[in-house]
């Protein structure tokens, strides 16, 4: 799926990713490829994902939110 984390200052990361974890308001939860669209409220922790080459990447985030449709996933975070 592809994946664009930004926060107001910069893009953290723009790539394929087979696995993203968010800290959501209700619960951290793991989206795939061909999740189902959702949107939802991030809280601060972190933001881990495994990109296409298998290696994994960690952002600590202040809280933001998430959307994904059709394979793609944009989080918008204060870092």
């Amino acid at each position: 799926m592809k994946v664009e984390i930004i926060s107001p200052s910069a893009t953290l990361f723009e790539g394929e990713a087979t696995s993203v974890t968010v800290p959501s308001k209700m619960g951290p939860f793991t989206l795939l490829e061909h999740h189902a669209a959702i949107v939802a409220i991030l809280e601060a922790g972190k933001v881990t994902l495994t990109d296409a080459s298998g290696q994994q990447h960690e952002f600590t985030i202040k809280g933001g939110f998430t959307e994904n449709h059709d394979n793609q996933l944009t989080i918008c975070v204060e870092s």
